[in-house]
């Protein structure tokens, strides 16, 4: 398991617990690879990743120039995130995954990301 730097911050540190707990059970594996989600305040990150062989297969976040956003950190980036990484993923020839909640509630600009992957043709 990657070793994480100090994170002195209650909130974070219970994010990371929570986080590695998950981790326990979840593995992603190269039929059903893993979308793990990373929101900091300004933007929010999904990556689809093969556990096993230790390969992001497709990556996108707010900081892309292709989405063309204004802002990175409200409902509407995250929604057009999630539409960009089901596109690329089913580019890579993905379409089940293990979704990976990186420890967040699943409400908000997370549920959002999640819903327009769902529309966007991942199943999970």
């Amino acid at each position: 398991m990657k070793r994480f730097r100090k994170i002195t911050e209650p909130t974070r540190v219970a994010r990371v617990k929570r986080h590695l707990r998950l981790r326990k059970k979840l593995r992603g594996s190269s039929e059903r690879p893993r979308l793990s989600i990373f929101r900091s305040e300004k933007h929010i990150y999904a990556q689809v990743i093969d556990d096993f062989s230790h390969k992001v297969l497709c990556q996108t976040s707010t900081l892309n120039k292709e989405l063309k956003l204004k802002k990175g950190y409200n409902i509407e980036a995250a929604t057009k995130v999630g539409e960009a990484i089901a596109k690329k993923a089913l580019a890579s020839k993905v379409n089940r995954v293990v979704f990976d909640v990186g420890g967040y509630k699943y409400h908000g600009r997370i549920k959002a990301l999640a819903e327009a992957a769902r529309k966007g043709g991942l199943q999970f």
